[in-house]
């Protein structure tokens, strides 16, 4: 059977599984599933692989008493569902990696491809672990405490949860290289499969969890940020409290979107560097 058909019955059936359960939009549920469709196609089971375990578990996590995060969530631009926006922005960057190596076929792309699913995982596992986090989280600049949800704000359970996110992805990517041989068409080359585990440990960790940083840093600066007239609180979307906000800071096409897509880009090019360094 192509891999292509193998990579849509798959896909579809991961993304119409997250769409009953509520899990992705309808938008989201399509994007998600040709995404997945181009990464078993294009690539095989180690690109694959690496985003089915970064959707799963995100999932998961996000499901993990829901109830403590849901007045969390009235801050944030986008919550719930994923739509197809947040399908791009998490997993766009790496399609574009499996394609361009299906392409022209090359280590690098494996490589920005770990930083890029890294990023996202240790992005993802913060934002869920650190809601759940009983002390207020501090800002990234000033180390001053902020309301919990605040954009920019990090807590140890949350950096903790993102360094062990990107730690999976490192450990994930060496074990599906294992399975599928090194094979040229997994990764560019057999060169990839030259990293140990502990390398792979390394150039997934560094590069997720400076990806992490990267987000939390462009959310307590550049990201745009709203303030509420009635409560005060600064946020993401342009309703609160049943009121429209106010422009309070940063550019207003910086969305969270945008944010995960600049620091996860920025992850993907620390990787390849690591990879270089340690081959």
């Amino acid at each position: 059977m192509s891999d292509w058909i193998i990579g849509a019955l798959c896909a579809l059936l991961v993304s119409a599984a997250a769409y009953w359960k509520r899990s992705l939009s309808l938008s989201g549920m399509i994007a998600a599933a040709v995404m997945g469709t181009v990464y078993y196609g294009a690539g095989n089971p180690f690109w694959f692989g690496i985003l089915l375990l970064f959707f799963i578990t995100s999932t998961l996590f996000s499901k993990f008493r829901g109830n403590r995060k849901r007045e969390l969530e009235k801050s944030y631009a986008k919550s719930g569902r994923r739509d197809a926006g947040q399908v791009l922005a998490n997993g766009g960057l790496g399609m574009v990696a499996c394609i361009g190596n299906a392409i022209w076929p090359d280590p690098l792309w494996a490589y920005v491809f770990v930083g890029v699913m890294g990023a996202v995982t240790a992005d993802t596992w913060a934002t869920e672990w650190g809601g759940l986090s009983r002390k207020p989280p501090r800002s990234v600049l000033t180390w001053k405490p902020l309301p919990a949800g605040t954009s920019g704000g990090v807590s140890p359970l949350g950096s903790f949860a993102a360094l062990l996110g990107a730690i999976m992805i490192g450990g994930a990517a060496w074990m599906l290289l294992g399975w599928t041989g090194g094979e040229s068409e997994a990764a560019g080359s057999e060169t990839i499969s030259s990293l140990t585990l502990w390398q792979w440990i390394v150039v997934g960790g560094l590069s997720g969890f400076a990806g992490a940083f990267a987000d939390s840093l462009l959310g307590a600066t550049l990201q745009r940020m709203n303030l509420c007239p009635v409560c005060g609180k600064s946020v993401e979307v342009e309703t609160h409290c049943g009121v429209g906000t106010l422009p309070a800071r940063g550019f207003r096409w910086m969305n969270n979107d945008a944010v995960n897509m600049l620091s996860s880009l920025a992850a993907g090019f620390i990787a390849w560097g690591l990879a270089m360094l340690l081959i």
